[in-house]
């Protein structure tokens, strides 16, 4: 038997690892919407379009097939995070190459920064999905708090895109993966992980658990469409596009309390009959449309929560499912635009 003081020293290592994988996430999507966007911006006259499209599509659809080489036993944790580190890097070095050699080799050096950016934001939105769940358990509020920083990040690497900010992005990633490397310590996560009892069944009926993942990855399709509704409803200025960042990373982090504190289902129903009427009224008032986004990220957590609970012990294939899932939203949206 542990003492309590042995059990708080074992709480703070693994809340801080969770603490970590947040910041990473808010740094890692920052660095790639800066690179993205100085690239889109060096070649005048060039239609961006297909570009961001190989990005999205390699960083959100590989994350099941990065999620199920992740959850094999073999797999450290932390080599994932290295690795994602060492991509960064590759990214941001040939970002550099692409923009000081521009007219020579211009789709060459584009196409290869979305591709290394693309595979980089795969495996880490992967290891941070996995990483959270192995340490404090499938916890709704710290699931919200990991995926929350990432809207963030997109908009303060828009917004203030420079090289300068891609460098310290870049630095602060390294730094925090090798802290993450240097304390990671994965023979203390067992006892949090027994304090997360899921009020779900231990094992679903025979075709339940498949019906539920099933309904949860359509809901996130169509959360993703919903929240591409909210976003282009409105005129994109660095004021909005940091407005609406910091909007959705408040309603993921948000969802999860919230459930936790108002039941799962109840806090759903509220979340989805009020985004809907939001929806609806979304060009009344700019107070609608925020207050419409902010319900619709609060059942991000919400949705993981489920995935894990159905897919017990494969958190890389449950995070990277519901990743994946956001493609085909943004797509359509894309289509409709």
């Amino acid at each position: 038997m542990k003492s309590d003081r042995q059990r708080t020293y074992i709480e703070t290592i693994v809340y801080g690892e969770v603490g970590i994988a947040t910041l990473l996430h808010f740094l890692v999507d920052g660095l790639c919407a800066c690179a993205l966007y100085l690239l889109a911006g060096t070649f005048n006259g060039w239609n961006p379009i297909a570009f961001f499209v190989v990005y999205n599509v390699l960083a959100f659809l590989t994350q099941p097939l990065t999620g199920i080489c992740a959850d094999k036993e073999e797999v450290r944790h932390w080599l994932l995070l290295t690795a994602d580190a060492l991509l960064a890097t590759g990214a941001v070095l040939s970002a550099i190459l692409a923009a000081s050699f521009h007219t020579s080799i211009p789709v060459a050096g584009l196409y290869l920064t979305a591709i290394v950016l693309g595979l980089g934001n795969s495996l880490f939105h992967v290891w941070g999905g996995k990483e959270t769940v192995c340490s404090v358990g499938n916890d709704m509020p710290a699931l919200g708090c990991f995926v929350s920083t990432g809207a963030l990040g997109l908009a303060v690497g828009i917004v203030f895109c420079s090289w300068t900010l891609l460098f310290v992005l870049l630095g602060a990633i390294c730094v925090l993966t090798m802290l993450y490397a240097s304390t990671s310590k994965r023979n203390l996560k067992a006892t949090t992980h027994e304090k997360k009892a899921s009020p779900l069944p231990q094992r679903f009926p025979r075709g339940a658990g498949g019906l539920l993942l099933a309904a949860v990855v359509a809901f996130v399709v169509i959360r993703s469409l919903t929240g591409e509704a909210f976003s282009a409803s409105l005129t994109k200025t660095d004021s909005i596009i940091l407005l609406l960042g910091a909007t959705s990373m408040m309603g993921k982090m948000a969802g999860g309390w919230l459930a936790r504190w108002g039941g799962l289902v109840p806090m759903m129903m509220v979340a989805v009959a009020g985004s809907l009427l939001c929806y609806l009224l979304r060009e009344s008032h700019l107070a609608l449309l925020l207050l419409g986004l902010f319900l619709v990220n609060t059942t991000m957590p919400v949705t993981l929560y489920l995935a894990n609970a159905v897919l017990k012990h494969r958190e890389g294939l449950a995070f990277g499912l519901l990743a994946a899932a956001l493609i085909p939203g943004f797509l359509i949206a894309l289509l409709l635009k």
